[in-house]
């Protein structure tokens, strides 16, 4: 079992796509790729108040048990979940037969994953000694998992770190069979309780405890330790207490349907990080710090064996993970090194993958349509897809004159030319979005929201009644401010990423039929993720990711919330959000969230552009990849299910 972060469900399924396709995306989750969690710990501009953590005087645990309730809740494992799974999946063509497919249509893709997703039948099918050598787009900063801000870090703490609970493919939560004994909770929804495993231990072979996931939370909540990203979320638990070695209880603010997504975050080792917390809060700087940066101590699966900057990160299997006192009591972790090679330019990639040097990788529409399709291709690798819940879009800062209006929002979404972008520039790969959740998701409006198609007629229509209209005669539309006729002329800012700059290429050639000035700004990452939580842009081309639950996407559309960066308002969303997270009922919640989505949609704080599924290349030796709203990743068991068999 893999560490699945709370930041995962948004977070870090964003983040995994920006890697891939350069667009800024949420810097903190609890739920996403959460799409965010809360921010009731925070001031509107991010930074965290002098106090996180108020005293709290927990009662006895048999008080404790003696007043509450408790229902017992689900420990599972799962890999025994997806192979139950699969136990009911038909395989529709043998191995040999898959491997010898094209991957040309949805038919074809079928049956490529019905042979090559699924789980090794016996040990002795698994190749116990092999490396898998994964693709990443970015280095790490930080080995400290509670210190991550980007996707190849919470890539890495997912494979070095451990966690009490993960989701499965359809987002349903349980506890983690093999670090849990048992997980209750209280009927009326204000405490959890979690009894670990006894047999868990470092890697330098010092025991596990409740006291670590105590020490890590309160860690967290210091706003002195800079960890804004997995801050998001455990912020509002109220209180952990541990009562022993075993035994914790989690104490929760109020009762919600959402407070299950807050109670797993990357836990550190008490006896490593409490030695220097108060003379180096920063966790970073100072010698013992650096130390441990560059040897962690690790409790999950893997530890880390080499790090080159810039080029690999290598983790080897950690035996004292399944192993203890001489007997396995966990599952053997299929690959015994996981090797991430860092490759910044895709084609670069896609030319390891050809030659072997990488096992996996996340494929843009052209390489899939143009540079996959060959037999040199299909010497060493095949390639499937699936269905993934990232959507894509144009961000109108709403407190900029020209954006306020949601008439010209509107217009901007009727300008855009969606269809050559569909068929053109995504090579029909991609399917059209109209809002923040997916037609397929529970929690979507019945009916779904149409997609937005060009008609330049209702953009003049939209943009004169908003009063911007050619007063000068210049070609250019302007209206007055302050006595002073502004000309409609905005900068959108991107990456260099080749599609990225076509679609924000493509908007400015439309905007230009009807008399709008774009500027297509290319922009560093970084400087992207800092200009849009300072709110110093106009428009963007963005990316967000799924959460696990819709309140994850609070943090996105809530009045002056810390992700809000086009500083969208609208009372009644911020009322939706707040019944539907105090709303227990799932159709009930449904009903809540579809009327957000169908009031975005009305809005029009983004022009929603597309849905980008998951496309991958995989070297043939490599099985078990299951795609999920979330990818083959981030979800349970993810990573976990990938294999490659012994050679013949």
């Amino acid at each position: 079992m893999y560490l699945v972060s709370r930041l995962s469900p948004l977070l870090l399924t964003v983040l995994l796509s920006l890697l891939l396709t350069g667009c800024p995306g949420p810097s903190s989750d609890n739920g996403e790729e959460k799409s965010e969690s809360s921010e009731k710990s925070e001031s509107t501009d991010g930074t965290p108040p002098e106090i996180l953590l108020e005293p709290f005087d927990a009662p006895k645990l048999a008080d404790l048990d003696a007043n509450v309730e408790w229902e017992k809740q689900p420990v599972l494992d799962s890999m025994d979940l997806l192979r139950e799974r699969q136990s009911k999946e038909k395989q529709l063509i043998s191995v040999a037969d898959a491997l010898k497919l094209k991957n040309t249509n949805q038919e074809i893709n079928e049956k490529i994953l019905s042979a090559l997703g699924r789980l090794p039948e016996n040990d002795e099918e698994v190749n116990w000694g092999a490396t898998i050598n994964r693709h990443v787009g970015a280095d790490m900063k930080s080995t400290n998992p509670i210190m991550g801000s980007s996707a190849v870090e919470f890539e890495v703490s997912s494979l070095t770190g451990f966690g009490l609970f993960s989701f499965d493919w359809n987002f349903i939560p349980f506890a983690v069979s093999d670090t849990v004994v048992s997980w209750q909770s209280s009927k009326d929804k204000l405490y959890d309780k979690v009894v670990l495993r006894d047999d868990l231990t470092w890697s330098d072979g010092v025991p596990i405890t409740a006291h670590d996931i105590v020490f890590t939370f309160q860690t967290i909540m210091n706003p002195k330790v800079p960890v804004p990203a997995v801050r998001s979320g455990t912020d509002q638990i109220r209180w952990i207490q541990a009562y022993d070695d075993q035994t914790l209880v989690f104490f929760h603010k109020e009762a919600l349907p959402t407070n299950v997504w807050n109670l797993n975050f990357p836990i550190i080792p008490k006896h490593i990080y409490e030695k220097e917390l108060k003379t180096d809060p920063t966790l970073q700087d100072s010698e013992y710090h650096v130390k441990h940066e560059n040897n962690p101590v690790t409790g999950g699966p893997y530890e880390l064996e080499e790090r080159v900057r810039g080029q690999e990160i290598v983790l080897r299997r950690r035996d004292s993970w399944y192993m203890h006192d001489g007997k396995e009591v966990r599952r053997r972790p299929y690959f015994e090194r996981v090797r991430l090679r860092i490759i910044q330019d895709p084609n670069t990639a896609l030319l390891a993958l050809k030659k072997g040097q990488i096992d996996e990788m996340a494929l843009n529409p052209e390489l899939w349509k143009t540079q996959t399709e060959n037999d040199d291709f299909y010497k060493n690798c095949t390639k499937a897809n699936g269905l993934e819940w990232v959507y894509f879009y144009f961000g109108w800062n709403c407190k900029t004159l020209f954006f306020e209006d949601k008439r010209v929002r509107q217009a901007m979404s009727y300008a855009f030319n969606h269809d050559e972008m569909l068929k053109e520039l995504c090579y029909g790969l991609y399917q059209p979005c109209t809002g923040v959740y997916h037609e397929t998701a529970w929690m979507s409006p019945k009916p779904m929201t149409k997609p937005y198609k060009q008609d330049l007629t209702k953009a003049e229509n939209l943009l004169d009644d908003a009063g911007w209209i050619d007063h000068d005669g210049d070609g250019i539309r302007d209206k007055e401010f302050d006595g002073k006729f502004i000309p409609f002329q905005f900068t959108i800012m991107t990456t260099t990423r080749p599609l990225s700059l076509s679609i924000c290429t493509l908007l400015k050639e439309n905007l230009e039929q009807i008399g709008i000035l774009c500027d297509v700004k290319p922009t560093e990452f970084t400087v992207m993720q800092e200009k849009s939580r300072k709110h110093q842009y106009q428009a963007m081309f963005a990316g967000w990711g799924t959460g696990t639950d819709p309140d994850t996407s609070v943090n996105l559309w809530k009045t002056d919330a810390g992700r809000n960066y086009g500083q969208y308002s609208n009372p009644e969303v911020d009322k939706l959000f707040e019944e539907g997270r105090r709303e227990f009922d799932k159709d009930k919640r449904a009903k809540i969230y579809g009327k957000i989505h169908q009031i975005l949609y009305e809005d029009q704080p983004y022009t929603w552009l597309y849905f980008r599924n998951s496309f991958y290349g995989f070297n043939k030796d490599l099985r078990g990849y299951v795609f999920s709203p979330r990818g083959p990743y981030g979800y349970g068991p993810g990573f976990g299910s990938l294999w490659k068999p012994v050679s013949k």
